[in-house]
């Protein structure tokens, strides 16, 4: 038995951040009943990161959106309105990441669900919070990227901000929300009592610095990146990524002398201190760069692993996915919507008791189950 099992979750949100918040609760046994719009639905299905169209919509919303149900409902009409107050008074869980003011508009937020149910957990994302300046701007990742400061800390010095190449921040958000309705189902427990549970997509980018953030407010310096082979802008020599005769292996923290012995690198012998290795990172790695061009990556890493210096292969999907290390996670499952159509797609990477958190459900055509909702929640 999966630990959120008995558990309803009734999901107003769309797009990554809230869909990723209910897809870690389904993967953890919760039903979740994704609440659409007739017609179009959940914007995500037809929201392309690529061409990658899969059984006629995105490849976004598929990834996101498995084990769950859709129900479509139009939040205006009077008789799906009066569907959807059915469902939430027996929901434990009622999420959305629209923008402040929204769903008190529609009628459907904290305050008027608590009337009708009072030990609901309530879930909701923005952008930027319910107050100050920016609360009514897009809560759209690339713009909490650069607004968070995050965009200074990769790539190297001269060549400007450098985004994640992820939607992380809508990832960390959703993640985030899931962990405080969690926290609250648990206390409901001791107490009966429903919660309101918020998170903003800009708190979310802030927490993800918080080592950086601590630093910059204790000694005022701004992250200074390295001119090259940056890969942490507060960490000294050798820390980066580094090209081959072949391909790039990756170097972690590590003594500069130590390196200098092992890859008989003699330009590496004199900084044989810690300070040096900051005060010098730019010339140190531009050293261990020259020398790592003169062997291939198989070569440095059979040198250096054996000395337990922390490095590592740079590796693309397609090497990964052929990797025994890969294959032994199982992180990959397979999964089928309806209509028969299967995808691969990866699994929760949560493992309770030794029990993979796999399903077999793929994603939901738009509307798909509002009749077996109907009978199975007794809905009128």
């Amino acid at each position: 038995m999966k630990p959120l099992e008995d558990y309803l979750v009734i999901d107003f949100s769309q797009f990554l951040s809230g869909p990723s918040a209910s897809l870690k609760m389904a993967d953890m046994g919760a039903r979740v009943i994704k609440i659409e719009r007739p017609v179009t639905g959940d914007i995500c299905r037809s929201l392309y990161t690529s061409n990658v169209v899969m059984n006629g919509e995105s490849s976004v919303f598929h990834a996101i959106n498995r084990n769950k149900e859709s129900f479509a409902a139009d939040l205006k009409d009077e008789n799906d309105r009066a569907a959807i107050w059915q469902l939430i008074v027996k929901a434990d869980v009622v999420m959305h990441n629209f923008r402040p003011g929204v769903m008190k508009r529609l009628g459907l937020d904290y305050a008027a669900v608590r009337k009708v149910n009072p030990g609901v957990v309530y879930g909701e994302i923005s952008g930027y919070g319910e107050e100050g300046p920016w609360k009514d701007k897009p809560g759209q990742d690339l713009l909490l990227q650069s607004l968070s400061g995050l965009t200074w800390l990769s790539g190297n010095e001269g060549n400007g901000p450098v985004p994640m190449g992820l939607s992380i921040i809508d990832m960390l958000a959703g993640m985030h929300l899931s962990q405080g309705i969690l926290a609250c189902l648990l206390q409901r427990t001791a107490n009966a009592q429903g919660s309101l549970v918020q998170v903003s997509m800009l708190e979310s980018a802030l927490d993800l610095q918080f080592e950086t953030i601590t630093t910059f407010y204790r000694d005022g310096v701004l992250p200074e990146r390295s001119r090259q082979n940056n890969a942490h802008a507060y960490l000294s020599a050798p820390y980066g990524v580094y090209k081959t005769v072949n391909s790039y292996i990756a170097l972690a923290m590590g003594s500069i002398p130590q390196l200098g012995k092992l890859l008989n690198c003699s330009g590496l012998l004199e900084f044989n201190s810690i300070d040096a290795a900051f005060e010098h990172r730019d010339e140190i790695k531009s050293i261990l760069a020259g020398h790592l061009l003169t062997n291939t990556t198989e070569y440095w890493l059979s040198v250096l692993e054996p000395a337990d210096i922390w490095c590592s292969d740079v590796l693309s999907w397609d090497r990964l996915m052929q990797h025994d290390g890969f294959k032994s996670l199982e992180m990959v499952q397979e999964v089928q919507m309806s209509d028969g159509f299967t995808y691969r797609t990866t699994r929760c990477p949560i493992r309770i008791d030794g029990e993979l958190m796999t399903s077999a459900k793929g994603s939901p055509k738009l509307g798909e189950d509002n009749s077996r909702v109907f009978s199975d929640l007794s809905i009128n």
